[in-house]
């Protein structure tokens, strides 16, 4: 099975013979399922050295290649920074454990099963209890084009207001918070924190999640200063997005911090 071909990036060099990032392809499913199974599983481990876990709360997924309705994810209450390619559990949108042997967290797989099921288009999601993303969803406010990180999510954000604060463990407040999601790279849950999408790779996931985090931090540094903001103009903050926050340039962006997990912490792959 063929893996998604690589749009051509406006940083892709012109000379020959240099190394450059490709999307990989696939001859098999099982080949294909490996690969993001060890992306899902390196994303987990990146979260922990970034300071992203709380407790057991935070969740990462991502769609089985063959099998649409069924989306792999980390073990309830495993800490990030020792989740293996072994430990990942197969879920359908039941709840039910298909292959591992560690449970599921409930409130994580209401919320994720919804978002796959409302949105096909996501392919996998990211969410976690970042001090930076809790902080700006408290606000109950879209992030503003301040930056060019933050002209990436410019009308591409969704601002949830939908069972804010609480904690979502039935399936009804779930596609509820998940419709409101819509086509959208991230959503400010209210009260909670960030969500994110990727259409195309667990690593645009990841990617997203991360920069909109550090969008999160550079707002509420700027707006503790007491002064006045300058904000991006319409024309050019949609130019920054449609050129820089493409799945490809996500995907590209996530390729160094990969790369530095994978020969950090080898053993993630067992």
């Amino acid at each position: 099975m063929a893996g998604a071909t690589a749009r051509k990036s406006v940083y892709e060099p012109d000379q020959e013979g240099l190394y450059f990032p490709r999307r990989p392809t696939f001859q098999t499913i099982a080949e294909e399922r490996l690969h993001r199974k060890q992306r899902l599983a390196a994303v987990c481990r990146v979260f922990a050295r970034y300071g992203y876990e709380y407790g057991f709360a935070g969740h990462v997924t991502v769609r089985d290649p063959e099998h649409a309705d069924l989306f792999w994810t980390n073990p309830f209450a495993m800490d990030f920074g020792r989740v293996k390619v072994s430990d990942l559990l197969l879920v359908d949108h039941d709840g039910k454990v298909l292959e591992g042997t560690w449970a599921v967290n409930r409130a994580g797989f209401v919320l994720h099963s919804a978002i796959h099921m409302a949105n096909p288009h996501v392919l996998a999601s990211c969410h976690a209890h970042t001090t930076n993303g809790m902080a700006w969803a408290a606000l109950g406010r879209k992030l503003d084009p301040i930056t060019q990180t933050a002209c990436g999510f410019y009308e591409d954000q969704a601002l949830i207001t939908e069972e804010a604060g609480a904690v979502v463990v039935q399936r009804s407040a779930g596609s509820a918070v998940a419709t409101a999601f819509g086509n959208a790279k991230i959503a400010i849950h209210q009260n909670h924190g960030l969500f994110s999408a990727g259409r195309e790779s667990v690593d645009e996931a990841a990617w997203w999640f991360i920069a909109a985090d550090k969008a999160c931090e550079i707002q509420l540094k700027a707006e503790a200063t007491g002064s006045p903001l300058k904000i991006v103009e319409r024309d050019r903050a949609i130019h920054s997005r449609d050129h820089l926050a493409t799945p490809q340039m996500a995907w590209l962006h996530f390729q160094p911090i990969y790369d530095a997990i994978s020969r950090t912490d080898p053993d993630l792959f067992d």
